[in-house]
């Protein structure tokens, strides 16, 4: 067998008030001052105030960091670690979505490693020495799963791209999984995160680099979010919390435990693409494509895609394994349709496809997939999602 790394969180704690552990995490370490990473949105809405007040109530100080935005740039994370430098501060608390969190991934490294303050310098795997500023991530989606994952991305506006860092220093030290925490996202951004969950867990399992430990987490994240998106969205609609958000935390959480560690594939690495040049949204460009890369890749795991299948609760008995693969695919077409989630990209455009398919093959998710693609494969892929 050959050898395989795993890197998870030292610490994670989940279920509603979960946030309440935090003041007592950092005083255990002699933490003094908190550099809070968030989004204006979620200081506005009073998302951050549930965390602060309680580093209040500890007299923990805290200094807010708010100046990220969808798809986080070099430069944010170069604002970002000059004002930590400037705060005083010696942890992070970052509350929100994968932008909030990539962003204080990227500070964090660069405090401790300065040599990588161009940030370009941290694509791909980069040979960081020490490990980030000691970190507390504070999910307020329920899909990226960023506070378990040694992945960030970050948008480079001038080359009209993003790149992925993997890094083992960059996870954060403690998780706060709390549903509570997610009660704000609206019914599209609850549909679109739950999606890239749900992506995360088939490309984690049907990657190159899937085995026995990482699928196990795959095929139960696989079965919870299968179980509890739909519902997720309908609560989010109402404004009546109930077990769909609890259970999509905690699902999205188990996938990023797994793909993590193994890696994903041509579908991220495509909708990085989109999100760079169309500033489509990460889960919506994930959930267009999963369905086309899943039949994409069935030719060589359809094995793998009978067990998604079932995972996914279709009752695959009778069929082979052609069909149960089949099945996947239609199930999760399914589930993205019922989520209100577009099978077609705006903006896409036949005169953009080449340099989609050379930045798609350039991306750092690319290697893992499962089946090899040349560019003119690419090219066609990109064409199912057009408008």
């Amino acid at each position: 067998m050959a050898v395989n790394r795993f890197v998870l969180n030292n610490i994670s704690y989940h279920g509603a008030g979960a946030i309440k552990e935090i003041p007592g995490e950092l005083e255990r370490r002699g933490y003094k001052k908190a550099f809070v990473c968030s989004d204006p949105d979620l200081v506005k809405f009073g998302v951050v105030a549930k965390v602060t007040d309680l580093l209040d109530e500890a007299r923990i100080a805290w200094e807010l960091y708010s100046e990220i935005k969808p798809n986080p740039t070099i430069k944010n994370v170069q604002d970002g670690v000059e004002a930590y430098k400037a705060s005083g501060a010696d942890c992070i608390v970052t509350i929100g979505g994968g932008s909030s969190m990539d962003t204080a991934k990227g500070i964090g490294i660069i405090v401790a490693n300065p040599e990588f303050a161009d940030v370009v310098s941290l694509e791909g795997v980069a040979p960081t020495k020490k490990h980030a500023v000691f970190t507390v991530a504070v999910p307020t989606t329920a899909g990226t799963a960023a506070e378990v994952t040694i992945n960030y991305v970050i948008t480079d506006p001038e080359k009209v791209r993003k790149f992925v860092c993997v890094d083992v220093n960059d996870i954060p030290d403690v998780a706060v999984v709390d549903p509570d925490m997610m009660a704000s996202m609206p019914a599209g951004l609850t549909a679109a995160t739950g999606m890239d969950a749900l992506t995360h867990a088939i490309e984690g399992y049907t990657t190159k680099g899937a085995w026995e430990l990482s699928d196990m987490f795959h095929l139960k994240a696989i079965e919870i979010i299968s179980k509890n998106l739909r519902a997720a969205v309908a609560e989010a609609k109402s404004g009546e919390p109930g077990v769909g958000r609890e259970g999509m935390a905690l699902g999205q959480y188990i996938a990023g435990m797994g793909f993590s560690n193994v890696g994903l594939g041509i579908d991220h690495a495509m909708a990085h693409t989109l999100s760079a040049h169309y500033d489509t949204p990460h889960g919506v460009a994930c959930a267009m494509l999963l369905p086309v890369a899943m039949e994409y890749n069935k030719p060589v795991v359809a094995e793998r895609l009978a067990d998604v299948a079932r995972a996914m609760g279709v009752d695959t008995a009778g069929m082979s394994v052609d069909e149960a693969a089949d099945a996947a695919i239609a199930a999760v077409r399914q589930l993205s349709a019922d989520v209100d989630i577009k099978p077609t990209c705006d903006g896409l455009v036949e005169a953009d496809l080449d340099q989609l398919a050379e930045d798609a093959l350039a991306d750092a998710c690319f290697p893992g997939n499962p089946r090899d693609a040349d560019h003119a494969a690419v090219v066609e892929l990109f064409r199912k999602v057009m408008a």
